[in-house]
């Protein structure tokens, strides 16, 4: 019989081997329950311990001083939290999109009235998820600020959710909710206190929270407003109270432009009727015909030109602002806008722009309202500042504001967190064709950062309006053009969109051999870029023979021995390893690794690519003899040449750690896998592909010692940081799903295991399609897993599936249709049914003898598996040799400890025990 762990597991995927060629105490958890945080002893003792002062808040204090007009919406709004502890604020439907109608503003008159009814007043910016957590984060920090200044993020997180489970009766006030879907998990985690949102969007409300739309101001409660601005709390005559409705009618009454008007009025000294006078007359509008814009237009093109007039470069900074995301607009980056002679004068206009309520100074940042950003992009210019100014100022302030790329990757990526969505602002800002070479610049550094990063699908919207800024003003096929489109796709395809990114890459592809020609270089990279997508589909039919024409082009164009073709050498080699073709794959590696030393030199990046990727071909193999000695001299190499922890040094030493695992020596496994995931951290950031990769192998390593306790939780925060960097469906999310589903069945946990392979598996089959291997492979673990449950109807049925999916896809000796093969033969022997068992476990073995080798350690789980089905049928003339056999076998080849060789000696014991039982 076959002992538990001698048939072969169902392939429990790791990121593994990486190709690096071409191509305590306490736990909480966040408010989508995704990331599990473990906090120290003493800051889950002070999560229960500490109290918030009395007034403990942070509402902001009101832009124009004075509240008017909604008396009538704050008594409904307490009676909904009263009733409900949840409310929205929103907006009308007839005035969607429009910000500045006072949301903020009457929540913030909301928390102060009623701040002593609460024991926290909270106010967090929820534009975006991240937001809402460096909102929580600060609550951490202003209560517990002993440790929480020096916490991470997500530790913050956690210990301010905590504190909010423990200490009811507290209100969070999320403004300017961008979607409402945002909240929900936050609104289920959090239900001891009240919660307040205010928005711009009407809709997605109506399953989370009662709403209250929220209009223009009244006529009278308009006139109100911009007297008591206007006259800083004087009474107004009866003739400046009817000058202020007919101001009010032509502002719209909107609030925001009600308080600049009032602010510049105050200001000045002008009079109302004067103010009118100059504003262009306003369109006849009716309580659904109002446009906003052109009212605010009219406003706010008054006060830039009294602005201009007191200080002309505060309107330089505004017209520059104008282009910038609305919040979080570093005031270091305006620092190029003044002289260096008086670097003073800058901060004179942010003053003046500050008292006529332009902008909202916070610290070290500030911020610009939307509305008035958009005046100002579409207004034809002030009197004596073009538009064009501004926004060639504001591209000369972030090419200056570029980080240092020769600085270490977290520094550089902390800089650019500050930059990347002021620059996705200035291109979705940017009209048609108007991009300039400054604008290319900056698109430019841009994708080479996250690129570096391994963040292109963050990117991919700054990207989209590079591509379009590019057609418009070079040309559809511009050379230019088509690398921006070639980038584009490379975003989708990190992104794990291949729906996207292959149509790209080859209407791409098309352009480069019509405009370039058929081996201009550029069309040969766009050739082996579209191969490439190809295979990250699975679909070898067409990857191979395009990368084989893109090989025999470059070595026809190029020479045989330039690096374009040695890399088109090396991935062709890689496209027959994928492909189970190890017979071509290894020749090919070891050519391209001969020509690269002679050509490029013994230590040079690309040689050390090629020997990694030729080491990983030996351990495809089973050749681990010639694998990890291979492996450990590229390591040393690239430790010599590029430096301990360069990327593909660290890339080294994760192979290197894979190859000890294979070879059984979990200790040096797991220890190279630990050090490397440590320097990851470090040189790559805690969320980076690479990081992630090192942190699920390091759980696939735990997993394999037997260590679930630490594999688990690693598996289930990879999962969590995964989904929230790649997305819920990229392909090393739903790998990160399988391998925990994987540890789960470990545990024997099956109730979580299969619905999670069951999850995995229909998430594969709507991203992936039904016949991927990453899909074949979610079919057999999930075969496996009904097998475990003792469900083997399921269980056989679905192996029958996926072994006649994988012979029509991969072909009929592939190694995982040979794994199929040998899992489906083990599952006919659970359920007793040796008369179909033995004849494939035979056909297994010797189709794995004659691909493989003799001694593969796959060839040996086959030997192994049919000696035990020859025991399970009494058969022990046949059994016992065969287990003599692969006892020795493995002695030799694996070594005398590993643990597939325990399993040999512990089924030969059996079998001997059998035996003498029977005599």
């Amino acid at each position: 019989m076959t002992t538990p762990g001698a048939s072969e597991p169902s392939g429990i995927e790791s990121s593994g081997r990486q190709s690096v060629a071409a191509h305590a105490v306490g736990v909480a958890v966040t408010g989508d329950h995704a990331r599990f945080v473990t906090l120290p002893p003493e800051a889950v003792r002070w999560v229960r311990e500490i109290e918030a002062p009395p007034g403990t808040g942070n509402p902001p204090a009101s832009v124009s001083g004075t509240f008017v007009g909604r008396e009538e919406q704050l008594d409904r709004l307490h009676s909904m939290l009263s009733a409900s502890g949840d409310a929205v604020v929103t907006q009308l439907a007839a005035v969607h999109g429009l910000g500045g109608i006072g949301k903020s503003t009457l929540a913030q008159e909301y928390a102060v009235r009623h701040r002593h009814a609460y024991t926290v007043v909270w106010w967090i910016n929820a534009e975006s998820p991240e937001q809402i957590e460096a909102g929580l984060s600060a609550l951490a920090r202003r209560l517990c600020p002993h440790w929480a200044y020096s916490a991470g993020s997500d530790e913050c997180v956690a210990w301010a959710m905590t504190w909010l489970q423990w200490h009811p009766g507290w209100l969070l006030v999320f403004d300017n909710v961008e979607d409402p879907g945002d909240l929900r998990a936050w609104l289920g985690a959090l239900s001891g206190g009240h919660h307040l949102a205010t928005s711009r969007k009407a809709t997605g409300w109506h399953n989370i929270a009662p709403t209250l739309p929220l209009g223009l101001l009244s006529p009278d409660a308009s006139a109100d407003l911009l007297c008591a601005l206007a006259f800083g709390g004087r009474k107004a005559t009866a003739e400046q109270r009817r000058e202020a409705e007919a101001l009010a009618s032509d502002l719209g009454y909107l609030p925001i432009a009600l308080e600049q008007a009032g602010a510049y009025l105050y200001q000045t000294g002008k009079e109302m009727a004067a103010y009118r006078r100059a504003l262009p007359r306003m369109l006849d509008k009716s309580s659904d015909g109002i446009d906003p814009e052109r009212t605010v237009a009219k406003v706010w093109k008054q006060s830039v030109a009294a602005i201009g007039r007191r200080d002309p470069l505060a309107v330089t900074v505004l017209q520059s602002l104008a282009w910038l995301a609305p919040d979080a607009i570093p005031r270091s980056l305006l620092t190029w806008l003044a002289p260096e002679s008086d670097p003073d004068v800058l901060d004179d206009a942010l003053g003046v722009l500050h008292a006529y309520n332009m902008i909202t100074l916070t610290g070290s940042t500030l911020s610009v309202h939307r509305l008035l950003q958009a005046v100002l992009r579409t207004s034809p210019s002030t009197d004596d500042t073009p538009i064009s100014t501004g926004r060639s100022a504001v591209e000369q302030a972030l090419l200056q504001a570029l980080p240092d790329p020769d600085q270490p990757l977290p520094t550089v990526t902390r800089a650019w967190e500050a930059l990347l969505p002021h620059l996705t602002a200035l291109a979705g800002n940017l009209p048609p064709g108007s991009a300039t070479e400054a604008t290319f610049d900056l698109f430019a550094a841009a994708a080479n950062h996250v690129r570096r990063a391994g963040q292109m699908p963050r990117a991919i919207s700054l990207l989209m309006k590079t591509l379009a800024q590019s057609e418009q003003v070079l040309g559809d096929t511009h050379p230019d053009t088509l690398i921006s489109r070639n980038n584009l796709a490379y975003a989708y395809r990190s992104a794990g969109d291949l729906g996207r990114a292959i149509p790209l890459l080859e209407a791409t592809l098309a352009q480069s051999e019509e405009v370039l020609g058929d081996t201009h270089p550029d069309t040969l990279i766009s050739r082996s870029n579209l191969a490439g997508a190809y295979e990250s589909a699975g679909d070898l039919g067409r990857a191979i023979p395009l990368y084989e024409a893109t090989l025999a082009q470059s070595e026809q164009v190029l020479g045989d021995t330039h690096p374009d073709t040695l890399s088109s050498r090396n991935n062709l080699a890689g496209a027959y390893e994928r492909a189970g073709d190890l017979g071509r794959a290894i020749p090919l590696y070891e050519a391209t690794l001969a020509q690269s030393e002679e050509v490029l030199g013994d230590t040079h990046p690309d040689t050390l690519i090629s020997r990694n990727n030729l080491a990983g071909a030996y351990e495809s193999a089973g050749d681990l003899g010639r694998a990890i000695p291979l492996y450990e001299a590229t390591l040393a190499q690239s430790e010599q040449v590029l430096g301990d922890t360069h990327p593909d040094t660290l890339n080294s030493r994760n192979n290197l750690a894979g190859a000890y695992e294979s070879a059984g020596d979990l200790g040096r496994a797991i220890s190279l896998y630990e050090a490397t995931l440590a320097q990851r951290e470090q040189v790559l950031g805690d969320t980076h592909p690479d990081t992630l990769i090192s942190r699920n192998n390091l759980a696939y390593g735990y997993e394999r010692a037997g260590d679930l306790g630490r594999a688990i939780p690693l598996y289930e925060a990879t999962l969590a940081q995964r989904e929230q960097v790649l997305g819920d469906t990229h392909p090393d999310t739903l790998i990160s799903r399988n391998n925990l589903a994987g540890a789960y069945e470990s545990a024997g946990d099956l109730g979580r295991a299969i619905p999670l392979y069951e999850a995995t598996l229909a998430q594969r089959e709507q991203v992936l399609g039904d016949t991927h291997p990453s899909t074949l492979n979610s079919r057999n673990n999930l075969a496996y897993a009904y097998r475990s449950a003792g469900d083997l109807g399921r269980a056989i049925s679905l192996y029958e599936a996926t072994l006649a999916q994988r012979e029509q896809v991969l072909g009929d000796t592939h190694p995982d249709t040979l794994n199929s093969r040998n899992n489906l033969a083990g599952a006919y022997e659970s359920a007793g049914d040796l008369g179909r068992a033995i004849p494939l476990h035979e056909a297994t073995l010797a189709q794995r003898e004659q691909v493989l080798g003799d001694t593969h350690p796959d060839t040996l789980i086959s030997r192994n598996n049919l000696a035990g089905a020859y025991r399970s049928a009494g058969d022990l003339g046949r059994a016992i040799p065969l287990c003599e056999a692969t006892l020795a076998q493995r002695e030799q080849v694996l070594g005398d400890t590993h643990p597939d060789t325990l399993i040999s000696r512990n089924n030969l014991a059996g079998a001997y025990r059998s035996a003498g039982d029977l005599v």
